[in-house]
């Protein structure tokens, strides 16, 4: 009973919130197996068609807490030089009390700097719903002190969806080793606000990274440190990191803020990825969570070969 009067607590926060109080975009632990919803600019990064699946259930331990889902698509065309996406995510929190979707397309325009440096400018559209079901909600005069919630509510529901356009940009710089980028998303800083203004504020991203080989030409085995910087109004979060591949098996190590260690297993073959990371709380709610579970698929199609030198980004893929 508790648990669930805290959860309707924080749902009510952040669903109705004013200017003071606004709400904060889900996040993904492999971002780099999820780059369309980490930046713009990686729409057609792999040249042919590539289909992105994301799964992510934060806190199962708490009942009713955040599950998201995600799927992309992109591709690079050659006649408008650059790579075009389009980008689906749905947020359920509180067992579905609250619910964000969005819908993206994307285009990433690509420019060879030099023989060795490439850089993509991405722009992004977004069609985005935010919905919430009144019926399961809690409120005060629904409590009897002895029997808990029993009574009707004399509440009278408001709003149930909020709808906008928001738009976002990023860009991307890459050489065969190193690559680095940085994103702007929630450009426009749209109402999500039911019952008064409530705008979602602008979100900074920047990442960069590098590929260290270990056993010469081939490539097989090689590491890749990694860092992540994430600022949305007052939150902030920092993903420092390393990945380590061999062969078709890859594994990571993150550490984030002072919250978490994240620990990644990937294994990839042919045209097929998948990943599975586990979040290890170590803050003071290390008992209650459960940690966080996250899948991820990449399917990477074949296509003709490029009549002239593309470029892809060397860059993790979990």
């Amino acid at each position: 009973m508790i648990k669930r009067v805290l959860i309707g607590v924080c749902l009510l926060v952040s669903a109705f919130s004013s200017e003071d109080l606004r709400a904060q975009d889900p996040e993904f632990t492999q971002f780099y197996a999820n780059p369309l919803y980490l930046n713009p600019a990686f729409a057609g990064t792999a040249r042919c068609p590539r289909i992105c699946m994301n799964y992510r259930n934060q806190w199962p331990g708490i009942s009713g807490t955040f599950v998201t889902y995600s799927a992309s698509y992109d591709q690079h065309i050659d006649p408008i030089s650059g790579g075009v996406g389009l980008l689906f995510w749905n947020d359920r929190a509180g067992q579905a009390t609250l619910n964000t979707t969005n819908i993206s397309a994307m285009y990433a325009y690509q420019l060879n700097i030099t023989r060795e440096f490439s850089m993509k400018l991405g722009m992004e559209a977004t069609y985005a719903q935010k919905s919430v079901d009144w019926s399961k909600l809690n409120f005060g005069d629904m409590i009897d002190p002895r029997r808990g919630f029993i009574y009707n509510t004399a509440e009278v529901p408001g709003v149930t969806s909020k709808t906008n356009v928001d738009f976002s940009a990023g860009m991307l710089g890459y050489s065969k080793r190193y690559f680095f980028g940085f994103a702007v998303h929630h450009i426009t800083e749209p109402d999500e606000g039911f019952l008064g203004p409530s705008k979602l504020p602008m979100k900074y991203t920047g990442h960069a990274g590098a590929v260290i080989p270990l056993d010469g030409r081939n490539g097989e085995t090689s590491i890749s440190p990694n860092v992540l910087f994430q600022k949305q109004q007052d939150f902030q979060q920092l993903n420092l990191g390393l990945y380590f591949n061999k062969g078709p098996i890859v594994g990571g190590l993150w550490y984030r803020n002072q919250d978490s260690f994240i620990l990644l297993l990937g294994f990839q073959q042919d045209l097929f990825k998948f990943g599975y990371s586990y979040d290890v709380t170590v803050s003071k709610l290390t008992n209650a969570t459960a940690g966080s579970h996250e899948l991820s698929f990449q399917m990477q199609f074949e296509c003709k070969p490029k009549k002239k030198k593309f470029r892809t980004v060397s860059c993790p893929s979990f």
